[in-house]
């Protein structure tokens, strides 16, 4: 007579254990984006009508989820009531609580949205041509609002890091480095330029709020340096060292000595060549010049990033009075005149040097 053993309680529940493991495993990989690597932007249209697995299979067919059955089971453990109509734009690299939740929501998808990005580093005739191509507005337009006095004066009384220091009839362009550099989106190409100029105002403004306290005492001193290290440095650390010299420049009646001053005085493109002339030429961006001894250049040069605002609030003490980049970015600091013309010879014997 054979007898037939009982499944010990341990067994089986080792066993089940194992088995809601492997089903929680797969479950969560399930529910994984499709690819984490890949950020394509993939347009789904979902009609009115449109049921819970017809979605599903538009959904797998866009290479978006990675089961039908599991999304039918997502939206009925989750006791999702309706998933809305509309036009989306999801990302291979959208978990599927991601793309569920955004059906969830409903479309905000405008196809006559407007793009429009700002970087770090660029002037505000930069930004006009980017407004200008991307917009219905001329380059002329925006150049005009970007100067309208009145206009600056309104601004002023509405933010709290814009004073009447950017007034100032030397200066090229008063909102020049006060604009956050970052990407916008708007409704369409009728966007009005003063509403695309508020939103970089205010966005502006957050990013500074930090700064606010170290800021009040000369914020456009301090903007200022910041453009000016967002064209000479490439990183937090070497700017600082960089603010650091230049201040040390000034204390000791030299002027800053700032190329890129130089050309933005002159209005002319980083990549043209000047000459003697052109970086003795008096004007008050000019550091190069004799006249502008312990001076700063009379308003920003660029939009500086966050990295150049805390290494102008935040420098770095050194006891250098110069410094040198070569092609490589590397930056090297001295303290005579001597090392200084020394180090650039050596650049130029390695084939490093930028210009």
């Amino acid at each position: 007579m054979i007898v037939k053993r009982k499944p010990k309680p341990l067994m089986i529940l080792i066993v089940f254990s194992v088995f809601l493991i492997i089903i929680g495993l797969l479950w969560l990989f399930l529910c994984r984006p499709v690819s984490i690597f890949n950020h394509d932007i993939v347009e789904v249209e979902i009609a009115s009508g449109t049921s819970t697995k017809q979605i599903s299979d538009i959904l797998k067919e866009k290479k978006l989820i990675r089961s039908r059955v599991l999304f039918g089971v997502y939206i009925k453990l989750n006791r999702v009531s309706s998933l809305k109509a509309g036009t989306y734009q999801f990302r291979r690299d959208m978990s599927l609580s991601k793309i569920v939740h955004t059906l969830e929501k409903g479309s905000t998808y405008n196809p006559n949205m407007v793009i429009l990005t700002f970087h770090e580093g660029k002037r505000i005739t930069d930004y006009a041509k980017v407004i200008e191509k991307k917009t219905n507005h001329s380059y002329d337009e925006v150049i005009r609002i970007f100067k309208d006095k009145d206009y600056m004066r309104e601004l002023i009384s509405n933010y709290w890091f814009l004073t009447d220091d950017i007034l100032n009839d030397d200066i090229y362009y008063p909102l020049e480095g006060y604009l956050a550099p970052d990407t916008y989106h708007f409704d369409n190409k009728d966007v009005d330029v003063k509403e695309i100029i508020k939103t970089m105002l205010d966005e502006n403004s957050k990013r500074l709020l930090p700064y606010q306290n170290q800021l009040s005492n000369g914020i456009h001193n301090f903007l200022t340096m910041a453009s000016v290290v967002e064209l000479e440095g490439t990183n937090t650390e070497n700017r600082k060292m960089i603010v650091g010299i230049f201040q040390n420049r000034l204390h000791s009646g030299m002027n800053m000595g700032s190329d890129v001053t130089t050309y933005y005085g002159l209005q002319v493109d980083m990549t043209a060549d000047l000459n003697s002339n052109q970086f003795a030429s008096v004007n008050p961006y000019n550091t190069r010049s004799t006249t502008m001894i312990g001076k700063l250049p009379i308003g920003p040069i660029c939009t500086p990033s966050l990295s150049s605002v805390e290494a102008s609030v935040y420098p770095t003490d050194n006891d250098y009075l110069f410094f040198v980049a070569d092609k490589h970015g590397n930056i090297y600091y001295t303290r005579t005149n001597k090392e200084h013309d020394q180090k650039v010879a050596e650049i130029k014997a390695k084939g490093d040097w930028i210009w």
